[in-house]
Parts: structure tokens; sequence; C-alpha cells
């Protein structure tokens, strides 16, 4: 059956992904009390599907667990099935995620332990490399194991658990709270009364800047990915490391290729979300995270030592979030570090900073920066008095963090022979 992402529009995608799978007997939908109630009857763990419909990334990944692949399929038959389209009154209480994604799988205990998550992201469009059905159905297996042995390994699962929210469900903080309801209005606006998981972490984000100026370094680098630290892991697999970055934290600690990750900080490991889940509650400053790891037929302890600001090595361009981000501190440009060719044009040293404007707001409220008098192709040489920013996130970072909301930055820019010197405001 073809894709319902397949040559349709937002609202025929969302109501038919409901009329396909609403009625099978093969899901609840929309319904985890009633299968958490199920699951406590059979003594069986909740799978959880958490599905963004209109958007087409992983859609692929998501046909296969629904009804393409035959050995999912009967993996599935030992989990009782949710599959939840939507993030309206979604308990934050129990999924806790990397929100820029559109695609997330949780295994719960019926008691509702959850035993792993699966899913994660590290492109705009990219996922083959970091997900797949085959990784997929190890993780479940995995995740059966652990039913298995439950409640004699609780303490493999203790720091997986979630942590208490700022808001119980997305709909209930300030920045989403006028315009959405608990439920998706399938039968009036259905595009404009859902909650897309990005707009979780948006609001998460403007909510911590309107209480304290300023957002925490969880929200502004969260679930970083495993190679931040210098780990590629086989999306083929739980979680066994593919490949070592040369140079990288990871090597210097002693990973080797084909090392399998069995534990982390203690924690149960299944597949690359777990793996994000431990460094995500990691502190930005230096500290270090232990793992235990399958090395052929021995057991090894690797020790991993984080740098302060270990977390700024994460590539964060790539997330639907970050035009958030962009808006608050920059004025709505996109940068991308300059090229030699445009440094040679204007007599930028290659040592000196220097960043494109690769995009440009033009409609409010992303078009502050464009009013200002910036211009697509311009460089920015220097930023509230800096000229040593390494990326644009760092940029972004330091005008989140270190300038009030409303306050006026000094950009200056070369255009071709031309110097000037810019006034952008940042916002909330």
């Amino acid at each position: 059956m073809p894709s319902l992402a397949v040559g349709q529009s937002r609202v025929e995608k969302i109501r038919g992904d409901r009329s396909k799978f609403a009625t099978n007997g093969l899901w609840f939908y929309n319904d985890l009390e009633r299968a958490f109630e199920v699951a406590k009857q059979k003594n069986q763990p909740v799978l959880v599907v958490l599905r963004c419909v209109p958007c087409t990334e992983c859609v692929k990944l998501d046909d296969d667990l629904i009804e393409s692949d035959p050995e999912l399929q009967q993996i599935l038959k030992s989990f009782v099935r949710v599959r939840i389209v939507g993030a309206n009154g979604l308990d934050l209480s129990l999924f806790q995620f990397d929100t820029d994604q559109s695609f997330a799988v949780f295994v719960f205990g019926p008691d509702r332990t959850l035993y792993t998550r699966y899913g994660t992201r590290s492109d705009q469009v990219e996922w083959e490399n970091d997900v797949s059905v085959i990784g997929l159905r190890r993780a479940l297996d995995g995740a059966l194991n652990l039913h298995k042995g439950y409640p004699n390994n609780r303490e493999l699962l203790l720091g997986k658990q979630p942590t208490k929210p700022t808001f119980p469900t997305p709909e209930k903080f300030p920045m989403l709270s006028e315009k959405y309801t608990d439920k998706i209005d399938y039968e009036g606006k259905v595009v404009e009364s859902c909650i897309h998981c990005h707009m979780i972490g948006d609001a998460q984000r403007v909510y911590a800047r309107r209480q304290s100026d300023k957002i925490p370094d969880n929200l502004l680098y969260p679930f970083p990915h495993p190679k931040t630290i210098g780990l590629i892991l086989d999306p083929t697999q739980c979680a066994s490391v593919k490949q070592v970055v040369k140079g990288s934290l990871a090597e210097f600690a002693g990973f080797k290729t084909g090392d399998q990750i069995a534990t982390l900080n203690g924690q149960a490991i299944l597949s690359i979300a777990d793996v994000q889940w431990v460094l995500h509650q990691l502190p930005m400053s230096t500290g270090k995270v232990v793992a235990q790891v399958r090395r052929g037929e021995s057991d090894v302890r690797i020790g991993i030592e984080l740098p302060n600001k270990w977390k700024e090595e994460e590539d964060i361009s790539w997330r639907e979030s970050v035009w958030g981000l962009r808006k608050m501190a920059l004025g709505g440009m996109s940068l991308i570090p300059s090229t030699a060719v445009e440094r040679n044009k204007i007599g930028v040293q290659p040592d000196d900073m220097a960043f494109t404007v690769q995009h440009i707001g033009a409609y409010p409220p992303h078009d502050r920066a464009m009013k200002a008098g910036i211009a697509k192709g311009d460089l920015i040489v220097e930023f509230d008095g800096r000229k040593n920013f390494k990326s644009e996130a760092e940029m972004i970072a330091h005008g989140l963090n270190q300038v009030a909301p409303s306050t006026d930055v000094t950009i200056k820019i070369r255009r071709g022979a031309e110097s000037l010197s810019v006034k952008v405001k940042t916002t909330e």
C-alpha cells in the first residue's frame, strides 16, 4: 500500500492516518490509558509510536514498522501497540525525547517504567545513517529481554526514567495555550489544531527565556548526537560502534570499532536514543561518562572525560527549532562559515572570523536583521564586539545567554569593498 505521505495534502495525511489505523484492531489510536490497562492484564510491554504525520522524514521507517517488514510484524505481537499522532495532550512526564524528530518509538512496562527510546535525527532529511528497520527490531528484542528480567533489573532502568516536566502537556505552555487544545480537531481545522513535536522544544525555550533571560544548555544543545564525543554507531545494531572519530574524546578514552555498548552511566543501552538520553542529562561543564562495553569475548570499562563546554561541538544547524533561536539572537539570519574565495575578495584573513548570511527572514518576526539593513550574501565579521566565534551555534548561544532580550546588538558586516555597522535587537 502506498505511503500516506505520497501525493496527499497535510489534511489528507492526518485524516487518512486515523482512517487507516484507528479501526484496524492492531493499534490503540491516541489511547495510551487503555493500552496500559491491557498491558497490565496481559503482562506485556507497551510499544508507543509517536508520529508527526504531516512531516515526511522517516516515513519509510514508519511504513516498515507498521506493515511492510514481516519480522517486525512478528515481534510486534509481543507488545501492546499504541499509535499517537501529534503532540496534543502528550504526557510529558512519560514522553521526553529529542523534539526535532517526526518519528519516535518508546517501550514501557505495564507499570510505566521506560525500557527504551528509539529514533533520532542528525540531518534535516537524512535518517538512514542513524536508524534502520533492522536496528529497530534489535532494540525491540532487547526491550523484551528487559521486560522478562523486570523488576530484578530495575537499577539498569532508573536513570532512563523521565524527569519532572515544567508543564504536564504541551498545550499548557504559555506559548501554545491560547491557540491549541489537548486534541486534534479532525472535523474542523485539522492542520491548524495539530501540535508538532518541534513546537514542544520551541515552547520550552521561550518559557525558559521569559523566566530568566537565558536558555539552559540542555535546551540549547538537546540530546547530543554520539558523534559529538566521537562515536559513530551502527544503525543496524543496538549500540555497536561503527567508527571512532580520529582525535575525538572517544578515541582518547579507548573506544574501538566493534565495541558493543551494554551500559552507559549505569543505564542499559539498546539504541542511539538511549545514548543521547545519557548525554542529554550531563552538564556542559567538565564531567565523565562511563561505559561498559563488550569487546570480542571481553567486558571492558571505558571512562570518557568531558571538557568544559563539550556540548558546543554539537551541530544544531539542521534542527527545525534553530529557526526560533535565530529569530531570538540573530534577527532571523542563517549563517555559514565564509569560503576562502569570499574571504579573499574582501581581504579577510584566514584566521579571522567571517560568516556568510545564507538566508535572511523577510517576514515578521524573523525580519529584524533585514530591516536593519543586512542582506543575503553579506559577511558577518564582528558580533556584539567579538571577532572570535567559531560557529553559528556559538554566536546564537552568546546572543541568547549573554545579551538580554530587547537589546540592540552591534553587528559589523562586509559587503564587497563596503564596511557597515548595524544594530539588531534581540527578542524572546
